[in-house]
């Protein structure tokens, strides 16, 4: 595999190069930033409500201090997009039913290892246009949020690898097989259009967050009478928070100091795993708000799912 990829691998990075070249009309570098018309919008801009069913479903924006209305995806884009991430997430269910088993953690091991692909897929982009000289100087504090969001991903699969879930041959074979071909996906989406390509993340991270949610409740007991893995609390408790804090760009109203300063004690396994629910939910307000303005910044009880374009009815 390794030998036979590796020619195929350096074609798809050279037929990449030509790409980045041809879009900049093979000019010479240049330091002039490309145009992000929404990345000079306050941090404190409001957005409209319901991040992921967890925050209060009937309230209303009290203010609208945004340069103008979210962006919504184009209808084609937005269901192919849709019909792909879910027809993977039904996939993986299939193969990889949760029965409240260690047969579960093979599961979490697949979706994560194809989770944290994406961030990958946007530094190798946003590095190699650097390469060509377009450089905006507003782009190396996303790279280092999406970083640090690829940073986070490598842990939560670090912890499921601690709990077993790599242990099969067929498993990692399956998981590293999706995640290859998923980089390069993502990578060619990201090149043509970053606003579909953040939105494919956002539906992954929505797929995430309900598993680990649901999981959580349906397995509370088991989890509970499980130990912290050693992992889990070198992360979560030792490490130093700098990089945590990175990918958490989006604070929920009211909340004051860090957000690593609001993590949940780790008692049990439980609360490793409300942990890892909890970031994935971090992960999702920032993509929505790459998707939907460009930026990373927001306030978190008013952001919500990208939502598509309305087709308009044709004239009679």
């Amino acid at each position: 595999f390794l030998v036979d990829g590796a020619p195929m691998a350096g074609r798809a990075l050279l037929l990449l190069c030509f790409v980045a070249l041809g879009a900049h009309g093979f000019q010479a570098p240049t330091l002039a930033p490309r145009r992000r018309s929404v990345r000079a919008r306050s941090a404190a801009t409001a957005f409209e409500l319901n991040p992921l069913k967890a925050n209060k479903p009937n309230a209303v924006a009290a203010t609208r201090g945004v340069d103008k209305e979210p962006s919504m995806m184009d209808q084609t884009i937005f269901k192919f997009n849709k019909v792909l991430i879910d027809s993977v997430y039904n996939i993986i269910c299939f193969l990889y039913p949760v029965r409240g088993t260690d047969r579960d953690f093979a599961r979490f091991f697949v979706l994560e290892t194809v989770a944290r692909v994406p961030y990958f897929a946007y530094l190798s982009v946003m590095h190699l246009r650097e390469t060509f000289g377009a450089r905006d100087p507003m782009d190396s504090e996303r790279m280092r949020t999406h970083y640090a969001e690829a940073d986070n991903e490598l842990h939560h699969l670090l912890i499921m690898e601690s709990l077993g879930g790599n242990s099969s041959v067929i498993d990692r074979t399956i998981a590293q097989t999706m995640a290859f071909g998923y980089y390069w996906y993502v990578t060619v989406v990201y090149f043509v259009s970053e606003q579909a390509a953040y939105h494919l993340s956002e539906l992954i991270e929505d797929h995430a967050y309900e598993t680990y949610d649901g999981y959580l409740t349906n397995n509370e007991e088991k989890l509970r009478s499980m130990p912290v893995p050693e992992i889990a609390r070198k992360y979560y408790e030792r490490d130093d928070p700098f990089m945590f804090d990175q990918f958490c760009t989006v604070k929920e109203p009211g909340d004051k100091g860090s957000f690593s300063e609001r993590r949940p004690r780790l008692e049990s396994l439980y609360d490793v795993f409300v942990n890892v629910r909890n970031d994935e939910k971090e992960h999702w307000k920032t993509l929505c708000n790459l998707v939907q303005y460009d930026d990373t910044k927001g306030t978190g009880d008013y952001v919500k799912s990208t939502a598509p374009k309305a087709i308009e009815a044709n004239a009679s």
